[in-house]
């Protein structure tokens, strides 16, 4: 069985990460699974917990869901995952699981005054969130391709599936 594609985006919250997911998704020539965490948090899947009770777990619910991404795409589905990678560890982590896979690492940048607008506009983000991961995100990261959200949904829709055609491998990612 071919080993399924991956399109990673890289982002603080609330720069446009599932927008930009989803509508790529829609427009690329072959069938795309859209992954994010954000569908463990609107499908329920998480448990209700207090702060302190959930900083206890979070280490293993996320490297299990970093675990599922290999799983996915080694049965042969594409992925288009947005996410927020938090630390080096992550990335690191990340990387030894997606050896292998054709890959396509996407920055998608955005200026804090608008990160911390449309944080408020959301209302389902702690309020500083967007700060604070715009202070490490793109930190340890090398990019295949980086986008301003700013620019705009349509022009960097085009801009991702033009630089997604024209992807060079080995994957910046794994540098």
């Amino acid at each position: 069985m071919e080993k399924g594609k991956v399109i990673l985006i890289n982002g603080a919250s609330s720069a446009g990460k599932s927008t930009l997911a989803a509508a790529v998704r829609d427009q690329l020539p072959e069938p795309f699974l859209r992954f994010s965490f954000d569908l463990f948090i609107d499908s329920y899947a998480l448990p209700k917990l207090e702060q302190d009770d959930w900083r206890k777990i979070r280490p293993a619910v996320f490297a299990g869901y970093h675990r599922c991404w290999p799983a996915l795409a080694s049965a042969g589905n594409n992925l288009l995952i947005d996410h927020i990678i938090e630390q080096k560890a992550w990335h690191t982590e990340l990387q030894a699981l997606l050896t292998g896979y054709d890959l396509f690492f996407v920055g998608l940048h955005c200026a804090l005054p608008e990160l911390e607008r449309r944080e408020k506009a959301r209302g389902d983000r702690g309020i500083g969130d967007a700060k604070k991961d715009l202070s490490f995100v793109h930190q340890f990261a090398q990019y295949d391709f980086e986008l301003q959200s700013e620019d705009g949904l349509e022009t960097n829709v085009e801009a991702l599936l033009k630089a997604w055609q024209n992807r060079q491998s080995p994957s910046a990612f794994f540098i």
